[in-house]
């Protein structure tokens, strides 16, 4: 429920921004401003997930993100809405969020047993593919009829629900030798991705896949330019997370997988492959097919992701390589979109899109020939250290 309010949140802000400001540069600042404690803060909470009660952690970082959703309400009711504070309370929304990122995302393993941990991944893919379908979807639809105020009334009201979910929850304790949250022991959880090939393979395919394959920041000169219609962009950003839900309603074979390693290889080898085609495609209907496949094989990717760094790595670490991980996963996007610009500007938006596929097929063969540990993994057999 909490991930479905985030998502009104996610379409609100940008929206008032735009609102007050006519600005699209200042949307996009409002975006770099919430990369920074991406990048940085859940760095800090993945230390502190795996030094302190990991649910304590998940109740104070929630209060800090109802409280900015307060703020966030205040301002938007005001006859003239303030855009330093939409900026600010961005700031601090994503900087609570991150620092409860860690905790969040490494907590499963703590509360089912270990060999139903692929299935807890597959269920959690459903329910963030629903949220980021129906999350943007019910937010312009709300915002349309009643206003940016309710919007964001409503996201503030998921905060109870999450908070009692969370409360509900036993206490996570630490491990007993765990270490204390510093820079020492974040430092500490780069250099054990550096000594596992498992876990470096896989990150260094997602940010490879996102870094050449993430043609997004292209998608309204593709609706407007190839497809005529500037108003189907909306379709466009939808149909990877359309391919995602339907991946997730259908993932009940992912539990069974032993070679989680070469699946995530595969998945973001169909990842490339469904956008280098989406290149050529002219037709809107097969374009969305495509980019539908292209969520699909990332949302199978990343579930397999998350299953090896959850089940495959000591608990002692895990809070912090969640930590590194979101930080990727966060910053990949917006790489790839900055990649994809700078392409098409200098090229075409075709040559951008089909190039863009063709270095990602190219980058993931060329990871897994660099570690095959990540290939040969597999889940019934190997342990990491």
């Amino acid at each position: 429920m909490k991930d479905l309010g985030g998502n009104f949140v996610l379409v609100a802000l940008p929206y008032q921004v735009y609102l007050l400001t006519g600005s699209t540069l200042l949307v996009g600042m409002l975006a770099f401003v919430e990369l920074v404690p991406l990048l940085t803060l859940t760095l800090v909470g993945g230390a502190l997930a795996d030094a302190v009660d990991r649910r304590r952690l998940l109740i104070w970082t929630q209060l800090g993100m109802a409280v900015v959703g307060v703020g966030l309400v205040v301002n938007a009711a005001l006859d003239h809405p303030s855009v330093t504070a939409c900026f600010v309370l961005g700031f601090f929304a994503a900087s609570f969020f991150c620092l409860g990122v860690g905790g969040m995302r490494s907590i499963t393993p703590r509360l089912v047993p270990e060999d139903k941990v692929p299935s807890a991944m597959v269920l959690e893919s459903v329910s963030g593919s629903f949220t980021s379908v129906a999350g943007p979807a019910l937010a312009g639809i709300t915002i349309k009829l009643v206003g940016l105020t309710a919007a964001y009334t409503i996201d503030l009201g998921t905060f109870a629900i999450g908070i009692a979910s969370i409360l509900a929850l036993p206490a996570i304790v630490p491990v007993a030798d765990a270490d204390r949250p510093s820079l020492r022991s974040i430092i500490e959880g780069f250099r054990y991705v550096r000594r596992q090939p498992v876990v470096l393979g896989f990150m260094i395919v997602d940010i490879n896949a996102m870094v050449f394959g993430m043609p997004m920041a292209l998608f309204p000169a593709i609706a407007t330019h190839r497809y005529g219609d500037p108003t189907l962009v909306g379709y466009l950003y939808a149909a990877p997370y359309g391919g995602a839900l339907a991946s997730s309603l259908a993932s009940g074979w992912i539990p069974h997988v032993r070679r989680q390693g070469l699946a995530v290889a595969v998945a973001a080898i169909g990842w490339g492959v469904a956008i280098a085609a989406f290149g050529f495609a002219d037709s809107l209907w097969l374009g969305l097919l495509l980019l539908a496949v292209a969520g699909a094989a990332d949302n199978i990717s990343a579930v397999f992701r998350s299953t090896i760094m959850l089940t495959a790595t000591p608990e002692a670490m895990r809070g912090r390589l969640t930590g590194i991980e979101f930080a990727q996963v966060a910053s990949g996007p917006t790489l790839g979109n900055m990649e994809a610009g700078v392409v098409a500007s200098l090229t075409s938006l075709r040559f951008s899109i089909v190039s863009g596929g063709f270095m990602c097929v190219i980058g993931t063969i060329a990871t897994c020939l660099a570690f095959p540990a990540l290939v040969r993994y597999d889940a019934k057999r190997d342990k990491l250290t």
